[in-house]
């Protein structure tokens, strides 16, 4: 079972703060063991070549007869047994060891009858020395540890946060603000060294344009074809008025009428894409509004008023958006269509198959269609840009028990609401 880490830890900044941390501490212990073994090696060989210096002297006293020296007796009480031992065998060596509560350095070496000769050399200042050799080592290792983990976070910092900025440049642009630019201090002065965060940055501002290029670039071509088409489907139109009775005049009336639909369609989604679109505003009942939108749709078509409110909306475009989500229930949905007002909540369902899981995961897209439609997939995304242009959420679901359901929620004025039950 995979540990859950806290959302925190996923952050470079954290990342970065305990690698930091993690190799100053190996830093710091490595070089602290290296001094401390290094002084410890040295102060305990001074010490050692003194205790065999006045061991050599006290053994020469000794084969002379003469006093020993200060310090050295024969099988004094405190000699170490391991030490005493090595002396009883015929060898010299030295040990560190306590001595009447102080630690004291040994030497022992072998004299007659089997006994050890011994000279105690007072260590305490060398390890006194030693203790205070470690706690600077210590010290010192927390306070460099310390100050390279504030600095290493500084510098970890200024890069997480232009990461983070063009992180929130991407996410606009994603949004549809394809103006949005990182625009990074590196990436307009060449003399500074590029890093890798400002070739990101000066990428993703590359793609931007390009994407903002070639998107300007569609959205005129289909203005001018739009707008070309218009002139000739006029003259086809009164052409076709102009054609006797009968079931071709009929196909070629409904062909014209269906390809003039289109290309006020693509008209419409044009302007929407230029964002210059203007609203008149005028108080709307919204309950009214939407009966009014069903019968000019001419659709059985099954309104509720739960809660009636007024809304500072633009009709037309409120009336295209709510007519667009009806006919689409109608012409890939089943019966029966509700369209329901809840306060400045309206909601059209059918009891159809449902959404396709594009459309509700991405929202309408132009000119696509699924399981043998027919249309040319303009209605939803026209009802999703005067959504937006009116200030409203539009939002497309599948209804647990079977259906799709699309709620629009209009921006509220105040608390002008009644129930059905009012007059």
């Amino acid at each position: 079972m995979r540990l859950a880490l806290p959302q925190w830890a996923g952050t470079l900044a954290v990342k970065a703060a305990v690698f930091i941390t993690v190799m100053c501490c190996a830093l710091a212990a490595l070089l602290g063991v290296l001094v401390h073994v290094s002084v410890t090696n040295q102060t305990v060989g001074q010490a050692r070549a003194l205790a065999l210096t006045r061991l050599a002297d006290a053994t020469e006293a000794y084969e002379a007869g003469d006093p020993l020296t200060p310090g050295a007796a024969v099988d004094p009480g405190g000699l170490p047994a391991s030490l005493r031992s090595l002396a009883a065998a015929g060898q010299r060596g030295t040990m560190v060891a306590g001595n009447d509560g102080r630690p004291t350095m040994w030497a022992a070496g072998p004299v007659d009858g089997g006994r050890a000769l011994a000279v105690a050399v007072d260590y305490s200042q060398q390890a006194r020395t030693i203790e205070g050799l470690d706690r600077a080592i210590g010290w010192s290792s927390a306070l460099a540890i310390g100050a390279t983990v504030l600095v290493g976070a500084f510098a970890v910092t200024r890069v997480t946060r232009r990461l983070h900025a063009t992180a929130r440049v991407a996410r606009r642009i994603s949004a549809g603000d394809l103006d949005e630019r990182v625009n990074d201090p590196r990436t307009r002065d060449r003399t500074r060294p590029q890093d890798e965060v400002a070739s990101v940055a000066a990428a993703l501002d590359s793609m931007a344009a390009s994407l903002q290029g070639k998107l300007l670039a569609e959205q005129r071509f289909t203005a001018d074809v739009a707008h070309e088409l218009r002139t000739p489907l006029t003259g086809l139109h009164a052409a076709a008025e102009l054609l006797p009775p009968g079931r071709p005049t009929e196909l070629v009336r409904d062909r014209v009428a269906a390809l003039r639909t289109l290309t006020e369609d693509l008209l419409e989604i044009s302007r929407l894409d230029t964002g210059r679109e203007r609203l008149d505003l005028d108080t709307e009942e919204l309950g009214a509004l939407a009966e009014r939108v069903v019968r000019a749709s001419g659709t059985d078509t099954a309104v509720r008023i739960v809660r009636d409110a007024r809304v500072e909306s633009d009709r037309r475009r409120l009336e295209r958006v709510l007519g667009n989500l009806v006919a689409n229930a109608h012409k890939h949905g089943r019966p029966p269509v509700v369209v329901t007002v809840d306060g400045p909540v309206v909601t059209v369902r059918d009891h159809g198959a449902g959404y396709p899981a594009y459309l509700v995961a991405h929202g309408p897209q132009r000119f696509r269609t699924e399981g043998g439609a027919k249309g040319h997939g303009l209605g939803l995304t026209i009802a999703l840009g005067q959504a937006e242009v009116l200030g409203a959420h539009l939002e497309f679901r599948n209804a647990p028990g079977g259906g799709a359901v699309a709620r629009l929620t209009l921006p509220h004025t105040g608390p002008n609401e009644r129930t059905a039950d009012e007059d």
